[in-house]
């Protein structure tokens, strides 16, 4: 597929910058592929330090006015947001699934998880409640209120090229911020296009601008040293996020970050199987595993263990794999070259140290970053995929006998952002799950991403939330008042 075979009226590749396409203060640009083809689909200009400034003043000058609107005006624009984009969503579908490889049906899953985000936030703009109670001691009025934390600077990763970067433009734009926003160089092309849909919906020009790059670490550092930035939000690797971190900690950045992952899925011999490994196909198939919610170490109990990896081998052997733009196919290739070699080595690794291919297991020749949906089994505890994100469609298997034992085992990682548990028995289920050391839990569920969820992660995994009515007080300060009356 090309740039021909994309819908859009016309295919963006410029910086946005207050409210209009640049090419940038220099010459520079790069590539982004089809992974299916690796065919160039569009040549993207790369911004640097002077197109970052340009891009901050416009989002400072932008910010007074958007500050001061009431709620209900910036819930308005976020609610016509949603409508235009849903009304869009093949159109976002089909470019999600050029930029990033990912079949159709999963593009379209994204498209509406993504617009759906201007939805939620437009009813949670009108809902940055405070408080006025009495102090005990004093007397005094104690009055809180939350108020715009300023000019925020976002950073997204290439898996999910269209809900990651509205996970943070909506709430921002409903706590009353300006925002900048940095898309992973892999993936950049279905940002620049949601653009135009927000000048149509009403977002002022310069408040939110758009800046591919191949510099992104000396672009985002210099950005973050600039004392109007008050908020950086990023999701991406736990390394990156250190980095992030450091940077942020000079002008005393207020961060959210939803970091790496390390996801257990523990199913239990009372757990209904077929539920189970449905659930699984989505905790491990969904984006073709290249999410940080992906089950990434299944344990199983030993007694229902065979006829568990029996039955989830025939649903993983029964994908088709090919170009995504294909309506039959269910799964499509891997970002890049890196990635597939990433996973091809994973498996190698864990079948040289004693695990068994059910399916799968071996990469795709031919052009396209392809790798077949793969089934181990017996996967011992000191393959480099139990330690680390396989971010691909392998499903490492384990078993275990003792609950107290596969609790350990799922918690024994640095990273903490969610569990799965399939289980029968409810009680004991919920007693599992608060012992997990995760932000979220999918309980007999293999999907929790919800924009009205609460999303993040403990330990290695992150800082703040985003969805649900956290979402927007990342992006707002609380202010105390102390009045007598």
């Amino acid at each position: 597929m090309t740039k021909a075979d994309i819908r859009f009226d016309a295919l963006h590749t410029d910086l946005w910058i207050d409210g209009g396409w640049r090419p940038g203060a220099g010459s520079a640009r790069f590539d982004v592929l089809n992974p299916a083809t690796e065919e160039v689909l569009a040549s993207v200009a790369s911004a640097e330090i002077a197109d970052a400034d340009a891009a901050l003043d416009a989002a400072e000058a932008a910010m007074k006015d958007w500050a001061a609107r009431t709620p209900r005006a910036r819930s308005e624009v976020l609610r016509r947001a949603w409508e235009l984009m849903t009304a869009r969503l093949p159109d976002f579908a089909r470019l999600i699934t050029l930029e990033n490889g990912k079949a159709g049906t999963d593009a379209m899953g994204e498209a509406t998880y993504a617009a759906e985000f201007f939805r939620w936030f437009a009813e949670e703009a009108v809902r940055a409640d405070g408080m006025i109670t009495h102090a005990p001691a004093s007397g005094a009025r104690i009055m809180v209120q939350h108020k715009p934390a300023g000019i925020a600077v976002l950073v997204t990763p290439w898996n999910y090229p269209a809900a990651m970067g509205t996970r943070k433009i909506a709430p921002a734009l409903a706590a009353g911020c300006a925002v900048i926003i940095k898309p992973a160089s892999e993936t950049p092309l279905t940002m620049l296009a949601l653009m135009p849909l927000l000048e149509e919906a009403g977002v002022p020009a310069g408040l939110v601008n758009v800046l591919p790059s191949r510099q992104t670490g000396k672009l985002v550092d210099h950005m973050l040293h600039d004392p109007r930035v008050r908020v950086v939000s990023f999701t991406g690797s736990t390394g990156v996020g250190r980095k992030l971190l450091h940077s942020a900690a000079d002008q005393v950045l207020k961060p959210a970050m939803e970091l790496g992952g390390n996801a257990p899925l523990i199913v239990f011999e009372d757990a209904d199987l077929d539920e189970a490994v449905a659930g699984t196909m989505l905790a491990k198939m969904r984006n073709l595993g290249e999410a940080c919610t992906a089950a990434n170490r299944i344990y199983v109990h030993k007694d229902v263990a065979e006829a568990y990896t029996a039955r989830l081998t025939a649903a993983m052997a029964a994908l088709k794999v090919g170009d995504g733009t294909d309506p039959s196919v269910d799964v499509g290739p891997l970002v890049n070259a890196d990635t597939r070699d990433k996973v091809a080595a994973f498996v190698a690794d864990a079948v040289a140290r004693g695990a068994t291919v059910e399916c799968g297991g071996e990469a795709i020749a031919g052009k396209g970053f392809y790798y077949p949906p793969t089934v181990l089994s017996n996967v011992p505890a000191d393959a480099e995929c139990v330690a680390d994100e396989i971010f691909g469609p392998v499903a490492a298997i384990q078993t275990f006998t003792d609950q107290q034992d596969v609790i350990a085992r799922a918690n024994d990682t640095e990273y903490g952002l969610v569990a799965y548990v399939f289980s029968g028995d409810f009680k004991r289920a919920l007693q599992v799950c608060e012992r997990l050391d995760y932000g979220m839990v999918g309980l007999n569920r293999g999907l929790v991403s919800d924009p009205a969820a609460p999303f993040g992660g403990t330990k290695q995994s992150g800082l703040g939330r985003e969805g649900g009515h956290e979402g927007m007080l990342e992006f707002m300060e609380t202010q105390y008042i102390s009045a007598s009356w």
